[in-house]
């Protein structure tokens, strides 16, 4: 499986994909450092200052009543789940199998002495590896420019939080390549692997809202259905880990609110309250990768 994962690794790191992909981190956080640089400036707030590099939104854009605000797009917390994540998750494996196989490179390795679950887990895993490097990459260079910006070091806790959500994009990211090596076991061709990832890309962060808006006739229904939406799980649990003061995931009463305190939750709190949202992301992303290592391991490659 090594030699699997060193192959896959040298394709991707050597292909402009690879190239594509990081100039894109950089702008993602390019684009999360001038948000905070003018929503900081402008809130005065001190507390857990270093974490509102990350969720703090663009000030003073123009705002439509009728459309999503455009702030909601311009932080980190929001854009990546729905955006940088499944799309680096859907191009790092949409075409991990079937390339191989309209190529004809795929029946040359399995003539070699290798296992068959060996090449589909050294593809996995080193879109894995280089998914991590790259959500790495952009939460450790918003964290260094911002330290020099706002000149405020994080504490012990900021610290732990950005390394859980590091892990949750990690893991959030993980299901986007299962579903992507999914598609591309399934279709010989590329473009319908694509589109069909994308495709459900846009039903898990759009579609599912208004489906869950249309047939829901209250809010335990609501949350029930969006609760099939990875992007809806990650992007509540990310919000507990990065927002300190946000006190629950569901739906609450004014008498519940009312008896609330204002102190922000610990960290192990944070944790004990999102342990259910993570426990299903990582029950969706193993079986959309156990479904595609089945199919692939029934398969049969000829050489063509």
């Amino acid at each position: 499986m090594f030699a699997i994962l060193r192959k896959e690794l040298a394709d991707i790191l050597n292909s402009s994909r690879f190239f594509i992909l990081f100039l894109l981190a950089v702008c993602l956080s390019a684009l999360a450092l001038y948000s905070a640089s003018s929503g900081i400036r402008s809130s005065g707030d001190q507390g857990f200052l270093f974490l509102k590099l990350y969720t703090t939104e663009l000030q003073n854009l123009p705002q439509n009543t009728q459309a999503l605000p455009l702030s909601f797009l311009f932080n980190y917390v929001n854009f990546i789940p729905l955006v940088f994540i499944p799309l680096l998750g859907i191009l790092l494996g949409f075409d991990a199998v079937n390339r191989e196989r309209n190529g004809g490179t795929l029946s040359r390795i399995m003539s070699q002495p290798v296992y068959r679950d060996s090449v589909i887990n050294g593809k996995f895993l080193a879109s894995l590896f280089i998914l991590t490097v790259m959500t790495a990459f952009s939460v450790i260079i918003i964290g260094g420019y911002g330290l020099k910006m706002i000149g405020v070091p994080p504490t012990a806790e900021e610290i732990l939080r950005i390394f859980f959500y590091i892990v949750f994009m990690v893991i959030f990211g993980s299901f986007w390549i299962s579903l992507a090596i999914l598609f591309s076991v399934i279709f010989r061709n590329l473009a319908t692997s694509i589109i069909c990832s994308l495709g459900l890309w846009l039903v898990f962060s759009f579609g599912i809202y208004e489906i869950a808006i249309a047939v829901s006739s209250n809010a335990n229904t609501f949350q029930t259905i969006l609760s099939f939406s990875p992007n809806w799980l990650f992007g509540n649990a990310s919000s507990m880990i990065l927002y300190p003061t946000a006190r629950t995931l569901g739906t609450l009463t004014a008498d519940q609110v009312a008896y609330m305190l204002p102190n922000p939750l610990s960290l192990g709190q944070s944790l004990m309250v999102i342990w259910p949202y993570m426990v299903g992301l990582i029950s969706l992303s193993s079986i959309c990768f156990s479904i595609s290592y089945i199919v692939f391991m029934k398969q049969e490659v000829r050489a063509t």
